[in-house]
């Protein structure tokens, strides 16, 4: 059947629905319509965007009805930027809508009913809550911009301060650009891959106060950089390293592999609960340091232990989960692909005075099942993996091992969704699951979920 809608054609329907990205669902004449930045309940006028044999996506155009859960967006460049999808909804809205992500997801793609999901855990303050920022630098017509990108595009919105990062990292934004236009430094170009300047960095300890600048650069020298360290140094409270990060690949990969201090210290400090942790440039730390001390707390009550279990953890990073299950297991194994988070984590618990904890390199989807095959075995496992979710092979260990818990700790519903779906044919029943508003503001949501053997 031909679309009820048309290209560049305006509609007026109904929001009846909020897609996972926070856009507005709405019908017209029973055909599915996205319309970002419109909320449930409210009546719009739209334009069409794109028309596919299913659905279509609509550009905003008027609020007829406006919802009461309707706010104006704290940041001027909302509507340009892409970092934030639903900062036009009230922080309560938000909450919920998170919600209602995973309630969806859990229904339609893990086929689970009757699950507790609870509400979703937020910030008292949903602002200036990021401890890491990296900005795209680019030049336009010899003025420089340095911001995030606009929706769907490399295009770079020049931001003169962003309400999710520090006023901190603000300042140092506008330093950079202003050193960077007064001594003519080149901005990197996507298309010709031309230019110096690539991307800067900015990493905070929230506890600590600790600052760090990475400049990364698509050539090895930087011109200027004595006045640039010096400006830092002086102007900056807590900066303690700046550091050149050198990546001359065409790739949207932002660090490279080589780091070299231009003064301070190749890592700052920071605190998640009682441990302390030294982050590099190329560290994994969340994003969120408040969010994610509740986000842990939450793992390890859901692991329930009680001194003498061992504790697999995989995808573990850094060592981070693996550190606060270290308080109250006998043992816990990390297991991590990435080589450099392994040393980070063996360091992390050196330094932490942790001694039960072993952290092995590899993909989990490997090493486990040797671990299992070599007669280790784990009373709880604790996965928190990548946005893709869990590997097969690694779903199919847990099962045969039989563990008494899992904790599942994911950045994404859909696949979590998925994943809790086959360990629940596996014998494992979802007790309850909690998300956590890591990132306000964004319509991400990080949840942790709680599962019992069930014996069949």
């Amino acid at each position: 059947m031909k679309a009820p809608v048309e290209k560049n054609k305006e509609y007026e329907f109904y929001i009846e629905g909020m897609g996972f990205q926070g856009e507005g669902v709405g019908k017209v004449e029973g055909f599915t319509v996205f319309v970002p930045g419109a909320i449930k309940g409210e009546k719009v006028r739209a334009k069409i965007l794109k028309v596919d044999k299913r659905f279509a996506f609509g550009k905003l155009i008027e609020i007829i009805e406006k919802s009461e859960f309707r706010v104006k967006p704290k940041c001027d460049i909302y509507e340009k930027c892409g970092g934030c999808q639903i900062q036009h909804m009230s922080y309560p809205m938000q909450l919920q809508f998170k919600k209602q992500r995973v309630i969806d997801a859990v229904e339609r793609i893990g086929k689970l009913n009757d699950v507790v999901i609870h509400d979703t855990l937020g910030m008292g303050n949903p602002f200036r809550y990021r401890n890491k920022v990296q900005l795209p630098v680019r030049d336009n017509h010899g003025k420089v911009k340095i911001g995030f990108y606009s929706k769907g595009s490399h295009n770079v919105v020049d931001t003169k301060s962003c309400c999710i990062q520090s006023e901190k990292a603000d300042k140092i934004v506008e330093i950079f650009r202003t050193w960077m236009e007064k001594y003519n430094v080149s901005a990197y170009n996507e298309e010709t891959g031309t230019g110096d300047i690539r991307h800067i960095m900015i990493r905070e300890g929230f506890k600590t106060g600790d600052v760090m600048v990475v400049i990364v650069t698509n050539v090895d020298k930087i011109l200027f950089k004595e006045e640039l360290v010096d400006k830092f140094k002086h102007d900056i409270k807590g900066i303690v390293s700046i550091i050149q990060n050198i990546n001359n690949e065409k790739t949207n990969v932002i660090l490279g592999n080589k780091n070299i201090t231009l003064w301070g210290k190749p890592y700052i400090e920071d605190y998640i609960g009682e441990f302390k942790f030294k982050i590099s440039p190329n560290s994994f730390f969340q994003v969120n340091p408040v969010q994610t001390e509740v986000l842990y707390s939450k793992a390890l009550e859901y692991a329930n232990l009680k001194g003498s279990e061992n504790v697999f953890d995989a995808y573990c990073g850094t060592g981070t989960i693996s550190l606060f299950l270290s308080k109250k297991a006998k043992k816990v194994t990390g297991v991590e692909i990435v080589e450099a988070a392994i040393k980070d984590a063996k360091e992390n618990a050196k330094a932490n005075g942790i001694n039960n904890a072993e952290f092995i390199v590899g993909e989990a989807e490997k090493v486990i099942p040797e671990l299992i095959k070599d007669g280790n075995y784990a009373d709880v496992v604790v996965v928190d993996p990548p946005r893709k979710g869990c590997g097969q092979e690694l779903l199919n260990s847990i099962g045969m091992m039989k563990p008494a818990r899992i904790v599942y700790v994911s950045c994404d519903p859909g696949t979590l969704a998925r994943d809790i779906g086959i360990l629940a044919e596996k014998g494992y029943k979802v007790e309850e699951i909690q998300p956590v508003d890591m990132f306000p503001g964004t319509s991400h949501v990080e949840c942790v979920v709680l599962m019992s053997r069930v014996e069949k």
